[in-house]
């Protein structure tokens, strides 16, 4: 993933009135999705098979890993329902505290934002999800195109999309994470498997090389999930392709509100009933571009945008630079989805950077990684109310 151009008060190139708002049946409240990969599902190849409630994971010998991951276990498991950790990486940071205080909120437990025994207590019915789990790379990446992107908007513009600049960028998004905590679980470019003595995977090692990657080969991946996807209720070809590609599923709850707290760092979704369905870590505005308080609403979505790029509208960019049409791409300025406000150039969108996000700082939007924006565009409709707050 790569640091690129972040939101800034400038205008996307959309055609509102011709963007879809789509949203997914209301997910189970008690259990994430048990996904069974059959004819029906227009997942990938590499959607996750959960045993069911209650019953025990597959004891193949084979998928064991070298470590029993707890935390990465834990952030697995938040995401699936809902309360997003941003980077699946292990580690107990900023993402993770949100993304258990959403879980505790939503379970009326106290909210502490640790991983209290309160709070194992109640995801112990989940402990049958694995932290991890090995995936065959599918063939089909073997015609998907890598290119570097360049710096600068200019030579980003004679670009034809801003797409994964390798292999290692587009499996790490895939499953919610980065190249580096991939090559921790797939040590010399092997799976993580336990007994092996070469598996030194622990969190707080460092891989000194990235391993390569190509299609057929097995790797460890997080075991993110509830990615069953329904094509035949996504109008929008390249944004099916988009969310296969996520590993994010078309099952998402309507939301009725979001609330965006620019001084805690989060996004809280809502359902009708008012009962918290979905957070998320964001990155909001800075001393220049602050976050715009108050009530806004929902205009539209648009699916993998491209992006009207304007100097006049940055702070930090001189003006004398020539405006541009960046082509879309997850590597592009707002990712993969732009959610436009009806205040006025702001918007609610993925970025190119997800390491960054709860982070560094953005142009006055609000950032998400592209697999919780995407999320996120299939919960919200055009009655969606949005509310910035300090």
């Amino acid at each position: 993933m790569r640091t690129s151009l972040l939101c800034a008060s400038a205008a996307l190139s959309l055609i509102l009135g011709a963007c879809t708002m789509e949203s997914g049946d209301e997910e189970q409240d008690a259990q994430p999705a048990a996904a069974t990969v059959a004819d029906s599902n227009g997942a990938d190849s590499m959607a996750s098979i959960d045993p069911a409630p209650g019953a025990t994971a597959s004891a193949d010998p084979g998928q064991a890993d070298a470590e029993q991951r707890p935390m990465m276990q834990a952030q697995v498991v938040l995401e699936r329902l809902g309360f997003g950790p941003g980077v699946i990486d292990g580690e107990a940071g900023k993402s993770t505290a949100n993304a258990l205080s959403g879980f505790q909120e939503s379970r009326g437990l106290p909210v502490t934002g640790e991983f209290d025994e309160a709070t194992r207590q109640a995801l112990a019915q989940w402990d049958n999800i694995a932290a991890t789990r090995i995936v065959t790379i599918p063939d089909d990446w073997s015609e998907v195109s890598f290119t570097p992107v360049p710096d600068g908007a200019e030579a980003q513009a004679g670009m034809a999309r801003l797409g994964y600049e390798n292999m290692a960028e587009k499996l790490a998004e895939r499953f919610h994470t980065t190249p580096e905590v991939l090559a921790r679980l797939n040590p010399g470019g092997q799976p993580a498997r336990a007994g092996n003595a070469s598996s030194s995977t622990s969190s707080s090692s460092t891989s000194r090389t990235q391993p390569t990657y190509s299609p057929g080969q097995q790797v460890r991946v997080p075991n993110v999930g509830a990615d069953r996807i329904d094509a035949a209720s996504v109008d929008n070809k390249d944004w099916l392709d988009t969310l296969r590609s996520l590993g994010v599923g078309t099952d998402q709850p309507e939301v009725t509100r979001i609330v965006v707290d620019e001084s805690e760092g989060w996004l809280k979704a809502y359902d009708e009933a008012d009962k918290l369905v979905a957070m998320f870590t964001v990155t909001t505005g800075s001393s220049n571009d602050p976050l715009p308080l108050g009530e806004w609403g929902i205009n539209g979505v648009a699916y993998n945008p491209p992006f009207a790029y304007d100097p006049e509208l940055f702070w930090d960019v001189p003006d004398s630079e020539e405006s541009q049409q960046l082509p879309p791409g997850p590597n592009g300025p707002v990712g993969v989805v732009w959610i436009d406000l009806t205040k006025e150039h702001y918007g609610i969108h993925g970025t190119p950077a997800p390491e960054t996000i709860g982070s560094a700082q953005s142009h006055g939007c609000v950032r998400l990684t592209n697999w919780d924006a995407a999320r996120l565009a299939m919960m919200v409709s055009g009655s969606t109310k949005v509310l910035f707050q300090a």
